[in-house]
């Protein structure tokens, strides 16, 4: 029996779902490789590819294969690469973050040549350079002295400038850090210079891949005296308006899939761009549910990708980036 409805009893939404071109036309979030960072973990030597075990896809390499990596993420429109560094040698202050001649200076100076239009983004922080892991000085009681070490983190960042990075992001989490880097980016003259802080940025489970990658595992203790408690979304927000009244020009929310609702709420309440880094254990448990057979890789990462775009990220942070856009091409 065929039933008759009125036409004002329910919509028809299916209508605007009957083909990939009607589905396409209305699509109300769409994910561009051009609002991709794609993550680097350059090492010393030359030829040096060796594949991180935490993160399958992943891989430190030294300055050479970077600009080769570089080539290719150029290719694929994806807007830039963010520089960590691995150096030969670590000491309790971290002195190689600052050198002129430390490695993520040189890799800086060697992506530009090769790739002027390359935007190159640093990593602003001491944790790979420290032989304790943290992303500070030390005190006697095992704490991290906030003042003294937002002073090193100003010469990192203008080390960094100097060596031709176009944006320098520092992921610390100390107390008024963003002041100290933008005074000291002033001073150098790089008023120019913007700065992408990781302004909420908790102590999260989800790092650890990462922390095998960048081999700055914590000596002692853990970072959760400088790091954001995930239970605090006011606190969140607090930490990003500090960093955008002391000269954030992009503000970060991270880790980035346990955290939608602050990436909505900070979209909301914030103008300035912002950017969301899906982080190395969200990165891993794709890569090991996909290796698994539970999941069907290209549609699992775009949906991911999407969710954090549609919760209100402009920016994200992805090892994913090379892969996301190819699919999306």
């Amino acid at each position: 029996m065929t039933t008759t409805r009125a036409t004002e009893t329910f919509r028809r939404f299916r209508r605007l779902r009957s083909s990939e071109a009607m589905r396409s036309l209305v699509r109300e979030t769409r994910l561009s490789p051009a609002g991709f960072v794609y993550p680097l973990f350059v090492v010393p030597g030359e030829g040096v590819r060796t594949e991180i075990a935490s993160m399958p896809g992943q891989y430190q390499i030294s300055i050479d294969e970077a600009v080769r990596e570089a080539e290719e993420v150029v290719s694929l429109g994806i807007g830039g690469v963010l520089i960590f560094g691995l150096p030969s040698a670590k000491d309790e202050a971290g002195s190689e973050a600052y050198a002129s001649d430390g490695i993520a200076q040189r890799a800086v100076r060697a992506l530009k040549t090769a790739q002027p239009d390359l935007l190159v983004i640093t990593d602003v922080c001491l944790c790979e350079y420290t032989s304790h892991g943290h992303c500070g000085i030390i005190l006697d009681d095992g704490s991290v002295d906030n003042d003294r070490t937002i002073d090193l983190l100003a010469q990192v960042a203008v080390s960094h400038v100097e060596a031709g990075a176009d944006l320098v992001a520092p992921s610390d989490m100390m107390d008024g850090r963003v002041a100290a880097i933008r005074s000291a980016l002033d001073r150098s003259g790089f008023e120019s210079t913007p700065i992408m802080s990781y302004a909420a940025k908790q102590a999260s489970a989800f790092y650890g891949p990462f922390r095998v990658a960048a081999e700055s595992a914590p000596q002692f203790g853990d970072r959760r005296g400088y790091q954001m408690d995930p239970a605090n979304s006011r606190e969140a927000m607090r930490e990003i308006e500090s960093d955008i009244e002391e000269g954030a020009d992009i503000v970060m929310v991270k880790p980035a899939l346990t955290n939608l609702d602050l990436i909505a709420r900070a979209r909301e309440r914030f103008d300035l761009p912002l950017a969301a880094y899906n982080v190395s254990g969200e990165y891993a448990m794709l890569k090991a549910a996909v290796a698994a057979g539970y999941l069907e890789e290209e549609r699992a990462t775009l949906e991911l990708l999407t969710g954090i775009k549609r919760a209100g990220a402009d920016i994200i942070l992805t090892y994913h980036a090379k892969e996301a856009a190819r699919w999306l091409a």
